[in-house]
């Protein structure tokens, strides 16, 4: 609390109290750790397009409620265009990610194609939004 109050110039009992608040507020939803996914030996990142055989709202809502329980899968999206969801799968290698997908990826209600796109690099990561964006309010 002391270095962040160094840096919105607040001591540590305003700060902590405003921190209280932001979480309260739903602001701040976690605190997590961040891990280094190398050392962890999670490193391959595998960008998946899903496209559903329909689109009826039980069949958006089965696939969605499935994904929850799947680690592999960090991220998902709804997103437009000719596919319908994109996860992100974070795996140790490429045969775990090829045992996901044979075993449990094409299995997932409504799953009529996927696409996968293995990541070479990474060359930006960050989890921070860019607040200065907003602007002074």
């Amino acid at each position: 609390m002391q270095d962040l109050g160094n840096k919105v110039g607040l001591s540590h009992t305003p700060c902590w109290r405003r921190v209280k608040r932001l979480e309260k507020d739903g602001v701040i939803r976690k605190r997590v750790t961040l891990l280094d996914a190398n050392a962890l030996r999670l490193a391959v990142n595998v960008f998946v397009h899903v496209t559903l055989k329909n689109h009826r709202e039980n069949g958006l809502t089965l696939f969605e409620e499935a994904v929850q329980d799947i680690s592999e899968i960090v991220e998902c999206y709804t997103v437009s265009g000719d596919r319908d969801f994109l996860l992100r799968v974070v795996v140790a290698d490429v045969s775990a990610y090829e045992h996901l997908l044979k075993h449990i990826l094409v299995n997932l209600p409504g799953v009529d194609n996927l696409s996968s796109t293995f990541a070479l690099r990474q060359v930006k990561y960050t989890t921070e939004y860019p607040l200065a964006a907003m602007g002074s309010d």
